[in-house]
């Protein structure tokens, strides 16, 4: 049996496999885009949830189209990125907490174009009126653009499929 290779990633990426049947990647350069994308996605989650502002605006481009109308029944838009950071903060501040997590990535590259798809679940809890918590899964999908600072976000679509709790929690600012 054939040994499962790794390989380990400049910058700080963490070791992958190459594939489940140790076969070498034709090409790198693919490869070490994929893992970009996917770890920009997940980044932001992180930010978010460290309400760490400046950094979650640092993954998009200055203006993002935004799609959200399966959470909040607003229909999608292109608004500048500081906007959409602006209301994730007033969002999530104080004692308002967040957990979001991501899996089942899916990547398509085309050029200087990329698309990462994932399944996704947050939970969120703030107390003050009831059940202190809400939770949402859905799919999320990020497209983004290679630009000279990197791989930025221009478009960012969440698509609730289920969602429990205190919606109460969703709605308030953080106070």
């Amino acid at each position: 049996m054939k040994a499962l290779k790794h390989v380990t990633f400049a910058a700080g990426m963490a070791l992958a496999p190459v594939d489940a049947g140790g076969a070498e990647p034709s090409d790198w350069h693919a490869h070490a885009n994929e893992r970009a994308v996917i770890r920009i996605a997940d980044s932001i989650d992180r930010a978010v949830d460290a309400q760490d502002w400046p950094l979650a605006r640092s993954y998009f481009a200055d203006r993002v189209t935004v799609d959200f109308s399966s959470l909040s029944g607003r229909p999608p838009a292109t608004i500048a990125s500081d906007e959409l950071i602006g209301t994730w903060s007033a969002n999530l501040k104080g004692s308002k907490t967040s957990l979001h997590l991501r899996t089942n990535h899916q990547v398509v590259i085309d050029g200087d174009r990329a698309t990462v798809s994932s399944n996704g679940y947050a939970w969120n809890r703030m107390e003050g009126n009831g059940d202190p918590l809400w939770e949402v899964w859905g799919t999320y999908e990020h497209r983004l653009t290679r630009t000279q600072a990197g791989w930025k976000v221009d478009g960012f679509t969440f698509r609730m499929t289920h969602e429990r709790g205190n919606a109460w929690v969703k709605t308030t600012p953080g106070h």
